[in-house]
């Protein structure tokens, strides 16, 4: 076989491995069925890419218009870093909202009637536990409604290691009161974000003073809401939009993070 023969038959079988090894890694990223109480769920699980026994695992919450390839993208590059990742479902198996409109009325209950929203979020836990993660290393994160959704997980004491708000909305109704925070808590926040008020932002952190919490809060420059999700356009003007360094660094950040509690 001369070399020209050879070079062609080793780079052919670099892209057959290359493939397997692709089939392998995605084959146990999959469509999950759950349930909270008699609402059907349907969410997506990604297995971690790792020997370890009972890895640790990260729940994560879609934003407004319900779970979508950006979860599920997450939900993947958390599984090659040796997490069990559950995107979760919310609103419920095959409902989606249809626009924004829609989204705000759907999104809104929830925020309203934070006991549903709550009791959704443990079901996601349960079942990513279910799935094989270590009860005692569990993680929950979310993307702009999502992102309060981790919070609200941390306000009901829930049996997780932290929390972590990309881009999300952070205050709660006033009648509430500001109980102790006992997981850990880092938000992500955009500098222009002009849908987080600064009265919201300020009540946010006094409840986490309040709480005692262990949080953390890092602004990214020139980044407004939904920062991380390329499908907002890059027009800051909007109030939404991609912003791919802050996308990068808020990534590094929930990795830190990530390490850091589950150690």
């Amino acid at each position: 076989m001369n070399q020209v023969h050879m070079k062609t038959s080793l780079l052919f079988l670099a892209i057959i491995a290359s493939l397997l090894l692709g089939k392998h890694t995605y084959a146990q990223r999959i469509n999950t069925n759950y349930s909270d109480g008699a609402t059907k769920l349907q969410g997506y699980f990604a297995k971690a890419k790792t020997n370890q026994n009972k890895a640790p695992g990260v729940v994560i919450i879609p934003q407004w218009m319900g779970l979508s390839d950006h979860e599920k993208k997450s939900a993947d590059k958390l599984a090659l870093l040796g997490y069990h990742a559950l995107a979760a479902d919310i609103y419920g198996e095959g409902v989606k909202p249809k626009d924004a409109k829609e989204a705000g009325e759907k999104s809104g209950y929830y925020k309203n009637n934070y006991k549903v929203y709550q009791s959704r979020i443990k079901a996601a836990i349960d079942e990513l536990i279910k799935k094989g993660a270590n009860p005692d290393k569990i993680a929950v994160i979310g993307y702009c409604f999502g992102g309060g959704g981790a919070i609200e997980a941390a306000r009901a004491d829930f049996p997780v290691k932290g929390v972590v708000s990309f881009h999300g909305s952070l205050g709660k109704d006033s009648s509430r009161v500001n109980d102790a925070i006992k997981t850990k808590v880092l938000v992500l926040h955009g500098a222009d974000d002009p849908f987080i008020s600064s009265d919201e932002i300020k009540n946010f952190q006094k409840e986490m003073r309040d709480g005692k919490a262990d949080w953390q809060m890092i602004y990214y420059a020139n980044a407004v809401h939904a920062f991380t999700q390329p499908e907002a356009g890059n027009d800051n003007s909007k109030g939404a939009a991609y912003n791919e360094l802050a996308a990068k660094r808020s990534w590094e950040h929930l990795k830190l993070f990530l390490t850091e509690i589950f150690q």
